[in-house]
């Protein structure tokens, strides 16, 4: 911390700081990790901002969609899920009717985008494949093959109700169902490298839709009945429809925000354009960074955005961060050293009162 840094906040905010009762009762939290970039990355910042910033004590709880939902309704935990598809979790929906769960952000600001894709260089060779009636008419030309969603995500059990709406099987178009959103963003890469067909179902924002030019297909209108039993697992009447916009949110149970104000209001606030997803996605995929080496990136450049989601006393003990430039090479354990030196100043200046 530097000399001009404590003439301006001055001593009292310090101590303010250090007795902070937020950071006492904050204590233990859990918060959702799902299986995908985007989220890992919201999820290690987040868990960063609320143990460095708030005294927190965080865990992860690996899920996805579904599994977050069902461990909602059955357990009440996690306390926080982030990054949550609406559209793809109706027993989410449920919950917040029941009272269990309240939605407190829009952690995606712009919304999510879901469907099914073809490469650029596919749409602008063979046009007609740009409407699903093109690719059921000729397989062959995508490849013969739908790559659809992992096991455990909601896309999963939509698609795989679409695939009897649309008839994939009698049309001769195998779906291949990959094993994680890893090998998913893969077979889109390795497609382009060689410029081969590809037809499957992909997100945004993500590092792959940032990187490579896709082009939506066009499957038809949305049918919000059609949609929402697509969602379930027991549709017996899987009908065709496309996918609305998708909301993209934070949730936290009712009796974590009764007990956590504060958490909940900062979880309210932390939200990310797509084009800083993308950027973010994008530059994780080029230098085949981990998700904590990600997040470090988003917190070395973006203190302007995210000390803005911070209470006075978070920004405060993070205040080395938001006011100084970081290193280019840096950890989150790096930045956690920042901020305990911020506090063993504070507490010589409270020693000397």
């Amino acid at each position: 911390m530097t000399k001009k840094l404590l003439s301006v906040l001055g001593t009292g905010i310090f101590l303010l700081a250090l007795s902070n009762p937020a950071k006492a009762a904050c204590g233990e939290v859990s918060i959702t990790e799902m299986n995908w970039a985007s989220s890992q990355i919201i999820t290690e910042v987040s868990k960063f901002l609320m143990e460095q910033g708030y005294g927190c004590k965080v865990t992860k709880v690996p899920s996805a969609t579904v599994t977050a939902a069902a461990s909602l309704a059955e357990n009440g935990k996690p306390d926080i899920a982030t990054e949550m598809w609406v559209n793809s979790s109706p027993v989410y929906g449920r919950l917040e009717k029941e009272g269990k769960v309240t939605t407190v952000g829009k952690v995606f600001s712009d919304g999510g985008e879901e469907g099914w894709w073809i490469p650029e260089y596919l749409a602008k060779s063979n046009p007609e494949l740009t409407k699903i009636e093109g690719v059921l008419a000729n397989p062959d030309a995508v490849g013969g093959r739908f790559h659809n969603c992992p096991e455990g995500w909601g896309c999963r059990i939509a698609n795989d109700n679409y695939k009897v709406a649309f008839e994939f099987e009698k049309n001769k178009l195998e779906v291949f169902n990959h094993g994680s959103g890893e090998t998913l963003a893969a077979s889109i890469a390795e497609a382009y490298s060689d410029k081969k067909p590809w037809f499957g179902y992909y997100w945004g924002p993500t590092a792959i839709l940032g990187k490579y030019k896709m082009v939506k297909v066009d499957v038809g209108p949305y049918v919000k009945e059609a949609h929402d039993c697509a969602q379930k697992k027991e549709c017996t009447t899987p009908a065709k429809s496309a996918w609305p916009p998708s909301p993209v949110v934070t949730g936290v149970t009712n009796d974590f925000s009764k007990k956590n104000p504060e958490i909940t209001e900062l979880m309210s606030k932390v939200s990310f354009t797509n084009d800083q997803l993308n950027e973010l996605l994008a530059w994780k995929k080029d230098n085949t960074a981990s998700a904590e080496e990600a997040a470090v990136r988003y917190i070395q450049n973006n203190s302007g955005i995210w000390g803005g989601w911070l209470n006075e006393a978070a920004r405060v003990k993070l205040a080395s961060l938001i006011t100084q430039p970081i290193e280019e090479k840096i950890t989150l354990k790096s930045l956690m050293s920042k901020v305990n030196a911020m506090e063993s100043r504070i507490k010589a200046l409270e020693a000397k009162q």
